[in-house]
């Protein structure tokens, strides 16, 4: 369930994409893109997904969370997600 989850790295191409998908999926604005997001820190096209993953996985040992989330742009409006959980939790 979405409330299990301790951090998210959302792809924010856009300020409009991001805040209609916090306020549609009732995503909690204090785990969302706890760095700032594409907007703040850069949008590398063709390697957002490992730049988002890696930034997530890094976040979470950081924060000792168990579990995250990351959503990703594939391009062509597509795009894929991943829940990652921490095995030494």
């Amino acid at each position: 369930k979405l409330d299990q989850i301790d951090l998210i790295e959302l792809n924010e191409a856009f300020a409009a994409q991001a805040i209609y998908c916090i306020k549609e999926l009732g995503i909690n604005e204090a785990i969302t893109n706890v760095n700032g997001g594409a907007i703040a820190l850069g949008h590398p096209l063709g390697c957002t997904g490992a730049k988002l993953t890696t930034q997530l996985v890094y976040e979470m040992q950081e924060r000792k969370a168990r579990w995250g989330l990351v959503s990703m742009c594939i391009g062509f409006g597509m795009g894929a997600a991943a829940i990652l959980e921490r095995e030494d939790y």
